[in-house]
């Protein structure tokens, strides 16, 4: 009877240091969930700001195919920030307008749609550079069209040989950068 009770005695306390074991390892679990939101949140917000950017320098590029001109290079060859100021007083709404004035509203436009990030929170600190170039053997007619778009990202990350090569904005490790290039040939 008496060895009966020494076991009684020797598991007392054993339960209360299973939950005590099961509570640390559901804490730890539940952290690393959080973080995982976290991370995951942050990666959404990333792409977002990466989608606005394609989404923007697609819409220049196409601007600049519509109004194709033989004075592209000195139209749209230019680099400006968030912080450029807007004119707003393009009338090109309801008059018959020239390549430069479709130009002018183009580009005023486009800076308007970057300085958008207050209401979208997409772009921040942003720097856009657009470059162009004549082809050679395309009798002037042919341009090589890059457009850069470069912003400040959330968290610092080691940019590639690649991105470090190109000339837009601040070149730091919160520099986020998307470029996209293409051939235009003018048709007049």
């Amino acid at each position: 009877m008496m060895a009966n009770t020494v076991c009684i005695n020797a598991n007392r306390g054993f339960t209360l240091l299973e939950s005590l074991i099961a509570f640390m390892v559901l804490s730890f679990g539940l952290l690393g969930a959080v973080a995982l939101q976290a991370k995951a949140k942050q990666a959404s917000f990333d792409s977002m700001q990466r989608a606005a950017a394609v989404a923007l320098a697609g819409d220049i590029m196409q601007r600049i195919r519509s109004n194709d001109t033989l004075n592209l290079e000195n139209q749209y060859q230019q680099v400006f920030s968030s912080t450029a100021t807007v004119n707003g007083n393009n009338s090109c709404f309801n008059n018959v307008c020239t390549n430069n004035q479709i130009a002018a509203m183009d580009l005023e436009q486009w800076i308007m749609a970057i300085q958008a990030r207050e209401n979208t929170g997409s772009l921040d600190d942003t720097t856009v550079c657009i470059t162009t170039a004549p082809v050679a053997g395309s009798d002037g007619r042919g341009f090589d069209v890059t457009v850069s778009v470069a912003w400040a990202g959330r968290q610092a990350f080691a940019m590639n040989a690649a991105n470090k090569a190109i000339d837009c904005g601040e070149n730091n490790d919160f520099r986020r950068v998307v470029s996209i290039n293409s051939y235009i040939l003018v048709r007049d």
